[in-house]
Formats: structure tokens, sequence, C-alpha cells
């Protein structure tokens, strides 16, 4: 396999090449036939809104054509990020929130001809080496009884279920901390891809990398 190399983006950038992380994103979930269409609308819509948010970071792995990205941002200050979590929010989680200094991973995504090969777990270890945060979150679709997941390797970034997406979680040390209920405000949900609105979402967090 040629070699993949990593670039990050800046805001402006992201925006110039939407287009192609927008491709990334039909290959690696894959819809339903004939959805193609509406899942990269909605994706480039989250996008466009994600992008201004505050803290907004980007990377992208290529070669011969972008295969891979993972971004996020900033939690709101104001707190709506947790505006439907499932039991009572700790006091240092929320502080950590009101002072800026929570970060989430709001999409990681490889096209199935590039997984299990530690991309993933490249790209989140770059966006997250540099940042200023004290805590970085994630939301990923609910497991199903009956998911077993798959992820392995510690590189199941993207496999498009939920399962994959909790493997890879657990992986790279991150906690599964709790749930969120369907209506959360940012339209989050990493390792579920196109779907129904009305899921709840787990929660996982960690320290950043130093």
């Amino acid at each position: 396999m040629a070699e993949v190399y990593l670039r990050r983006l800046s805001r402006w950038q992201a925006e110039q090449q939407r287009d192609a992380v927008a491709d990334v994103y039909v290959n690696a979930y894959r819809g339903a036939a004939g959805a193609e269409y509406r899942d990269r609308r909605g994706f480039l819509h989250r996008l466009e809104q994600h992008v201004q948010h505050t803290g907004f970071d980007m990377m992208v792995a290529d070669t011969a054509g972008t295969v891979g990205c993972a971004y996020g941002f900033r939690v709101p200050r104001t707190g709506e990020f947790w505006s439907d979590f499932q039991g009572e929010l700790p006091t240092d989680i929320e502080e950590l929130t009101a002072s800026g200094r929570t970060f989430v991973l709001a999409e990681l995504m490889v096209v199935p001809a590039h997984r299990r090969h530690g991309i993933a777990t490249r790209l989140v270890e770059g966006l997250l080496i540099r940042l200023d945060a004290d805590l970085v979150v994630a939301a990923t679709e609910r497991r199903s009884d009956g998911d077993g997941g798959g992820g392995g390797g510690g590189d199941a970034g993207s496999a498009g279920t939920p399962g994959a997406a909790a493997e890879a979680f657990r992986a790279w040390g991150w906690s599964r901390f709790g749930l969120l209920g369907p209506h959360t405000a940012l339209d989050l949900s990493y390792g579920a891809g196109p779907g129904p609105d009305s899921v709840a979402r787990e929660v996982w967090i960690r320290r950043p990398l130093r």
C-alpha cells in the first residue's frame, strides 16, 4: 500500500476541500442504495455548521486522494452538548465545559480500502497531540445488545457500526462516560454514519495527549 500522509487543515482549507471530505464520508459509510446524495448533502450541512465552532480543527489522510478524516471543535460553553445527558452531570465536567476546556471529536472516518492500517489511530493522535484542552469527548450511536463490534487492531475508525466505534475507543484508552438522549443539539454520532436521528448516544471521554 502506498504511503499515507497526514495534513492538518485550517478552517478555510476545510471549507475549500469539503467536497473531497464528503467523498470520504459517502465511501466510508456507504448508506442504503440510492441514498448517497441525501447522505452527502446531510454531511455537508453538518460540516458547514461545525466549521463555525470555536477551535475547529481537521486532519486528513492522503494517498493519491483523501482516504480519511478526523475533525472536532470546542464544546460550546453554554452546555447544550450535555442538554440531553441521562443522569446528573458531574460538576467538574460542567466546569470544564463552561471554561471552554472541552473538545469534541465530531467525526472520524476512513474509507474501507484503507482500514486496519492504523490510519484512524494516526488521525486521532494527530488531531489531539497539540490540543490545548483538559477533556476530549465523543458521542457514538448506542450499541444494540447483539452488536458484537469487530473493530480489532485498535483501528476500527469508521468501520460504520456502533460496535466498531466502541472497540476503537476502548483500544485508544477512552472511557465510557454515559448516555446522551436522541436530540443532542450538536448533531454528533461518530461511527454511526447516515441513519435515523432518534437514537441515543454513548459518550466517551479521555484526557488529551501531551
